[in-house]
């Protein structure tokens, strides 16, 4: 007999409940929602810094494209638009602030980015915890995520572990896991560790964690579009204001959406060297969904957990095929990239390091090793507890999705598994 098919289930708490309910029912008696226009939006982060200049006009493109995404197909909840609208803000004052800094300081533009490491890979592959590693070397700086949401000025390296915008971030971080139980499970969030270039991206709303937060498939369609390289144009330039004083020997960055643009990336930053990450697909999509249902869930009502199956399944069969075609296309791909098996990565993190610094050429010292081995006991695969899901519960055909991805897998000799659990 066949058992029932699990279905996903959103679990906010309690508080985020009564608020959202409040919210709705003052709604109904006429008081006004939280705007998200961009005209009141741009005003309040003028207002917040004083400031006047955002520099070229590219990102009130995006700015109005997801709005309008926002509104007509995102179905916020009332905190969730409150938050929008705070997040928003946010990227915008951080926008100014950089800017006038830049101006203010125009020997940042003699910064150099030397041989940036990227690292790549489908979402859940490890990316995440290969980054963690890396960004242990003293030599490897990797933008935290403290510095990252509150850029201004830039650290400095005699203050850096003492910066007190750590805990203004960690009380930031406290509100989001009590909104989203359970999240920590699925992808661990703190002041300290290091943030990938989507948040960094977000500045220009140019940006996949967009489609990540919210319900928003014309703003994910319209950004597939879009030439990137103003955007990594933009997160040199960030990355320049942030080690002007606080500097490293190599940028260590991470984001899955590198993938997507990848050839945009290669342009901007003609020197980089890139660590993609494998591991079966039909393990992949089914979390990748569930930790999207789950971001979605905190500001977003009805999320349809198999609309959000199709579209990661999609999306990532689309993306890989075009990942293969540039990486194939690079004249110089095998002293360029280097790729990792997440079994490997699993079953033998430091050996997988030794790995890459040898191909790259880069020297991995023994404290470099000794802080690495000390961030892997400390931040085990199952610390926040253990995220399960199904594909069933994204709507999802396990021999359609492994056709899919047929070709990406003969490329990479990546592993197939009967296991879809996670």
């Amino acid at each position: 007999m066949t058992g029932a098919i699990p279905q996903w289930r959103a679990h906010p708490p309690l508080r985020l409940r009564a608020l959202n309910a409040a919210g709705r029912t003052a709604q109904r008696l006429g008081f006004g929602r939280a705007p998200l226009d961009a005209a009141s939006l741009i005003e309040a982060a003028r207002e917040a810094t004083g400031l006047e200049d955002f520099g070229p006009d590219r990102f009130r493109i995006g700015l109005r494209t997801l709005i309008e995404s926002l509104e007509h197909e995102s179905r916020l909840s009332p905190m969730g638009r409150v938050g929008a609208r705070r997040e928003f803000v946010g990227h915008l004052v951080n926008r100014l602030r950089v800017l006038d800094y830049r101006k203010r300081h125009p020997e940042v533009a003699a910064e150099e980015i030397r041989r940036p490491l990227f690292v790549m890979g489908m979402a859940r592959t490890g990316t995440t915890h290969l980054f963690g590693m890396l960004a242990q070397d003293p030599a490897n700086r990797a933008p935290q995520t403290w510095e990252v949401s509150n850029p201004c000025p830039p650290p400095e390296t005699a203050t850096y572990d003492s910066d007190p915008r750590i805990e203004e971030a960690e009380r930031r971080f406290g509100s989001m896991k009590r909104a989203i139980p359970g999240f920590d499970a699925i992808h661990p969030v703190s002041a300290r560790l290091p943030q990938e270039c989507l948040m960094i991206h977000a500045m220009d709303f140019h940006s996949m964690l967009f489609e990540a937060m919210y319900n928003v498939p014309s703003y994910e369609r319209w950004l597939e579009l879009q030439d990137m390289r103003p955007t990594y144009r933009l997160q040199r330039d960030f990355l320049q204001h942030l080690q002007s004083r606080c500097p490293g020997e190599r940028w260590v960055l991470k984001s899955p959406a590198h993938l997507m643009t990848l050839d945009a990336l290669l342009d901007v930053y003609p020197d980089a060297i890139i660590v993609q990450t494998h591991r079966d697909p039909l393990e992949v999509i089914g979390s990748a969904a569930s930790l999207h249902c789950t971001l979605r869930s905190a500001s977003c009502d009805g999320i349809d957990p198999h609309d959000v199956g199709r579209d990661q399944l999609d999306f990532w069969s689309r993306h890989l095929d075009r990942a293969i075609a540039i990486r194939d296309g690079s004249a110089d791909q095998a002293s360029r990239f280097f790729d990792v098996q997440f079994e490997d990565l699993l079953s033998d993190p430091l050996g997988c390091v030794r790995r890459i610094y040898s191909h790259f050429g880069m020297d991995l010292t023994d404290e470099a090793q000794a802080r690495m081995g000390k961030f892997m006991a400390e931040n085990g695969r199952e610390k926040h507890g253990v995220h399960r899901y199904r594909l069933e519960m994204f709507g999802i055909d396990a021999a359609e999705a492994s056709d899919r991805f047929a070709a990406y897998c003969r490329r990479f000799a990546v592993k197939r598994r009967t296991g879809l659990g996670g």
